[in-house]
């Protein structure tokens, strides 16, 4: 079974930064003054990339005086829109240190480091004392967690009475095996895929209620249809943190994706639920 140091290996090379720079610059834009528009299409390091974060945040109340925390927190997309878009505070976690040193960085260019702060950590044991969150939200985190039942533990130990949860992860369907390697994982080794009904369960054995699943399988070919009609016209996927990150390997690791949704080797969902009052 992979280490904690095996799965941060698979997304860190130790120039993020530079390759953002230069992503941006490609684009037009300042990479030492970039909008939170420019830094989109690579700073959502999950499915649908914005898609996802505005279509989540459409469906929560967020309060200016809420802490969110952001577990997986990538290089801060996510963090930073539901700051800017709620004047909330978020705190973010990640197994891979490069991501939060270049969250940082990002985040400090945009002047939002007063109400954005990320910790590298690991989400089975976050140091963070109890019932300190009035949210929380994981973006394509658990595929790398074998232990679901601690991590939805853990999640739901720093959660305040009656906070809430948001997941958009990718469960296991009922199709055949996945192919490797994909954006979450080189091998087999480091991916833990369960089925959406374990998924629900899980969280419920760890104490969250009013669960409601949805299977957004259609809304991701969608967008993969999409995409493939922007780039057969010579223009630029909306999402581009795949290559980004994982460079020329981006490539197969999007077609293995691609065919595991069309295949229902694996599903995307999305999950809200709470902790109790």
């Amino acid at each position: 079974m992979s280490t904690s140091s095996d799965i941060a290996g698979h997304y860190t090379k130790g120039d993020l930064l530079a390759r953002l720079h230069k992503a941006l610059a490609a684009d037009g834009a300042d990479p030492e003054r970039p909008t939170l528009e420019a830094l989109a299409p690579y700073d959502q390091f999950h499915g649908r990339g914005l898609e996802v974060t505005e279509e989540l945040a459409d469906t929560l109340s967020v309060a200016p005086s809420d802490h969110l925390l952001d577990i997986g927190s990538g290089i801060g997309g996510p963090a930073r829109y539901f700051a800017n878009r709620f004047g909330c505070r978020i705190t973010g976690i990640d197994l891979t240190e490069e991501f939060c040193a270049v969250a940082r960085e990002v985040t400090t260019q945009l002047s939002l480091q007063d109400r954005v702060r990320f910790e590298q950590g690991d989400a089975l044991a976050m140091p963070f004392a109890d019932a300190g969150f009035d949210g929380a939200y994981s973006m394509n985190v658990s595929m790398n967690i074998a232990d679901k039942a601690a991590f939805y533990a853990e999640i739901h130990r720093v959660l305040k009475p009656g906070g809430w949860l948001m997941l958009s992860e990718i469960a296991r369907g009922d199709g055949g095996e996945l192919s490797y390697p994909t954006p979450w994982a080189e091998t087999p080794d480091s991916s833990f895929l369960v089925t959406a009904k374990q998924t629900e369960d899980g969280l419920r054995s760890c104490g969250f209620v009013d669960i409601a699943l949805r299977d957004t399988r259609e809304q991701a070919l969608a967008f993969a249809k999409r995409s493939r009609a922007l780039v057969d016209q010579g223009e630029k996927p909306p999402h581009r943190a795949v290559q980004l990150i994982h460079g020329a390997a981006a490539a197969t690791m999007a077609a293995n994706t691609g065919r595991g949704f069309a295949e229902s080797a694996i599903l995307p969902i999305e999950v809200h639920c709470c902790k109790a009052e």
